[in-house]
């Protein structure tokens, strides 16, 4: 088992994909929107993806946040607002706020688990600031830490209880990058005690949480050299220490532009830094072949939080009345994003 999670081209698993897999033995797989089309196919293939490793649990994970990241849509799957749509619902009380955020990610681990999907890269912890590019934007809950820390722990409750576990992203922050990490490297210039007080902190909230997703952003004031993905300094001294984060941390992707070098020192680098698997999302064959040769087998502390962060999994998810919980949902934002 290699500390990798790979992707597959399209809705269907190819012969020549499943030896592929079934040789690398990676860790786990995500899906992307060129992979679905409707329930039946999205549920023969995660079951193909499990039976090339031979792991029946083996993770599958998917970006379902809802807003402009979601991969499940209509027509088989309802919309779900973006997260700052939590934040802004017209309510004075806060528990309400929350109690939504929990049950939106409540229903969608609903839909993921029908599927055989459970891994979802949610919630976004990301605190955004004025002048910073949109990439992250409507994708955070709100503007403070308080806000961020109290809905993406909502968000993450609801995916646990469904039998789904959460991924917090892009750890230690990626609220003040002037740039798109998928197109450039975004550098940060704020210090560490501006670091340490907003953009880490939801981050320390939900320290607890079973896995992580680095970010692929450079801050000069804690190594100005590397980005956190690639960083020792970062993943050690600031995820691990300062935050206190100590579940299983996984790359951003591989793929984007932020990162330097080939496949395989792109892998190489990130797990050298501590990171415990590495992410390539686009299913390319020849970017997936570097990416392994670039990756060791997952062994060690990477194994044990592995192993911790997959017992994470409820056995029988918190009983849902689906009817009820859609009605109420829709009932909070008064039919917007009804099916």
């Amino acid at each position: 088992m290699n500390a990798c999670i790979l992707g597959c081209a399209g809705p269907v698993l190819t012969a020549d994909e499943a030896a592929f897999f079934r040789e690398v033995q990676p860790w786990g797989f995500i899906l992307f929107r060129r992979n679905i089309q409707d329930p039946d196919q999205v549920r023969a293939l995660t079951e193909a993806l499990r039976q090339t490793v031979g792991r029946a649990d083996a993770p599958v994970l998917i970006d379902q946040e809802g807003g402009r990241v979601q991969r499940l849509g209509p027509p088989h799957w309802r919309r779900y607002p973006p997260g700052r749509a939590y934040g802004a619902l017209a309510t004075n009380d806060p528990l309400v706020r929350r109690e939504i955020a929990r049950l939106g990610a409540r229903l969608m681990a609903h839909d993921l688990s029908s599927l055989g999907i459970n891994v979802d890269c949610l919630p976004v912890l990301d605190v955004p600031q004025k002048g910073a590019h949109d990439i992250i934007g409507d994708r955070a809950y709100g503007d403070t830490v308080q806000e961020i820390a109290t809905l993406g722990r909502a968000a993450a409750e609801g995916l646990i209880a469904g039998g789904v576990l959460p991924v917090i992203k892009h750890i230690p922050g990626h609220g003040r990058a002037m740039a798109d990490s998928h197109e450039n490297l975004p550098v940060v210039s704020a210090s560490r005690e501006d670091l340490s007080e907003t953009d880490f902190a939801p981050f320390r909230v939900l320290s607890d949480m079973p896995m992580a997703m680095s970010a692929h952003v450079v801050y000069t004031a804690l190594d100005p050299r590397r980005p956190a993905t690639t960083s020792r300094t970062v993943i050690g001294e600031v995820i691990r220490d300062d935050i206190g984060f100590s579940g299983l941390i996984m790359s951003d992707d591989l793929s984007m532009k932020a990162l330097s070098g080939d496949f395989s020192q792109r892998a190489r680098r990130a797990l050298t830094a501590g990171c415990d698997v590495v992410l390539h999302c686009n299913g390319d064959r020849q970017e997936m072949e570097a990416v392994v040769r670039g990756v060791r087998p997952l062994r060690g502390q990477a194994l044990v939080r592995a192993k911790a962060a997959m017992g994470r999994l409820a056995k029988v998810p918190e009983p849902l009345d689906i009817v009820e919980a859609l009605e109420r949902f829709d009932a909070a934002f008064e039919g917007r994003f009804a099916a």
